[in-house]
């Protein structure tokens, strides 16, 4: 399907997507929308900047606009993301889209007045949006009440599972009624994460628009071989060259991304962080700075590896190599959005093999070598002879370049 207009979507909200740019959907939406329109439960499985939201999104106002308004605490559309930026950021979407309608959104994430949002959720809300810890608080509470809740949607599933919500969606799903619509929506697919849609899915519709674990085809990838001590001096030297374009810097710890902030602010960068020791007044005026241009170096942890929807983000550099491989995909996935094309630069020091060894594995291909020699155990591609034929080394010296497109291993 081509248009939105030929998939049976009510005709306010194909006309309010127009207004919004959607003018023809993406492979997630072209692939999901339909059969959520149908009320069958739903797999999808594609990177980060695909479109995910209006691929649940627009079904979802869809089929609870054919339903009455809710009664008091209820909720009719529930959809879960582990963290408070996605949230938003997928709060912001739907009420974009149902703009002009009877629709209700809201929101329900830590970081903001639980007692303010107890007593909106006590008129009824036909879609929330929410965080699994602050929405056990309210139900805790009995602020909220789910048993008339007949659409789930688990956003970034995977994201939930790293971060230890799986008691808590536990408890939140055993509270919803048995006969339910429910999508589940991930980058990956480690080997919990079938056993969780085995478990909340009931014959779904799988819908898989590219590998999970693969990076969006417009991200240049390189990496670094450097020394620890001289990151930040070569993670300058890099945003010196495109100082007017937004970059985003991920660093491990939330103590370091502040530090290397500073360090940035000293060499006379715009610069900004956001992480765990932030509060959420701070990060959102953070985000909005970095939105705005006014700030363009954001430094960040993995927090913000999933919500954060910025189309400018050019630049995406990898200071520090996540533990986790997966999230190395979700980083890089800030940038290339929208269609852009984006650059994933990542440093690698002597103690970070392990990390990069499984980037690579779980790719399944070798990152392009733009400085540096390979630190032992790491593989590169191999240089080629004349005529074409690879040689035998494994481990050779580069210099400068901006790397390439990543290669088949």
């Amino acid at each position: 399907m081509k248009d939105f207009k030929t998939m049976g979507l009510p005709k306010a909200l194909v006309a309010r997507a127009a207004e919004m740019g959607m003018q023809s959907p993406t492979p997630i939406q072209a692939g999901a929308i339909p059969h959520a329109l149908e009320g069958r439960d739903v797999l999808g499985l594609a990177q980060t900047g695909t479109g995910k939201t209006a691929a649940f999104g627009l079904p979802l106002m869809a089929r609870i606009l054919e339903l009455g308004r809710p009664k008091p605490k209820e909720v009719q559309g529930l959809v879960l993301a582990p963290t408070r930026e996605l949230a938003g950021q997928i709060a912001t979407v739907l009420r974009s889209l149902a703009e002009g309608s009877r629709l209700k959104i809201g929101l329900v994430v830590g970081g903001m007045s639980i007692n303010a949002q107890a007593q909106r959720l006590a008129k009824g809300t036909d879609i929330v949006v929410a965080t699994p810890g602050r929405l056990i608080d309210l139900i805790d509470r009995r602020a909220v009440d789910l048993r008339a809740t007949s659409f789930l949607v688990l956003d970034e599933a995977d994201q939930m599972l790293d971060m230890g919500f799986i008691h808590a969606l536990r408890r939140i799903v055993g509270r919803l009624p048995e006969k339910r619509q429910t999508m589940l929506f991930s980058a990956t697919m480690p080997k919990l994460m079938e056993e969780l849609a085995a478990s909340y899915l009931d014959n779904p519709e799988r819908v898989q628009v590219s590998p999970p674990g693969k990076a969006a085809d417009k991200i240049t990838q390189s990496v670094h071989f450097i020394a620890k001590t001289e990151k930040p001096a070569l993670l300058i030297e890099h945003l010196d060259r495109h100082r007017d374009e937004l970059a985003l810097v991920f660093a491990r710890t939330k103590h370091g991304a502040e530090r290397l902030m500073k360090a940035l602010d000293k060499a006379g960068f715009a610069a900004g962080s956001i992480h765990g020791n932030k509060s959420q007044g701070q990060r959102d005026r953070a985000l909005a700075a970095f939105r705005a241009g006014e700030i363009r170096v954001l430094v960040a942890t993995d927090v913000a590896a999933r919500g954060l929807d910025i189309p400018q983000v050019r630049y995406v550099y990898n200071f520090d190599l996540p533990n986790v491989p997966e999230n190395y995909v979700h980083r890089i996935g800030r940038t290339a959005r929208a269609g852009r094309d984006g650059e994933a630069v990542a440093f690698c020091a002597s103690d970070e093999v392990k990390e990069l060894r499984a980037i690579q594995k779980l790719l399944g291909i070798v990152l392009p070598v733009a400085s540096g020699r390979a630190w032992e155990g790491v593989e590169i591609t191999p240089p080629k002879r004349r005529g074409g034929k690879p040689g035998r080394g494994r481990r050779r010296r580069h210099s400068g370049g901006q790397g390439g497109r990543a290669q088949a291993a």
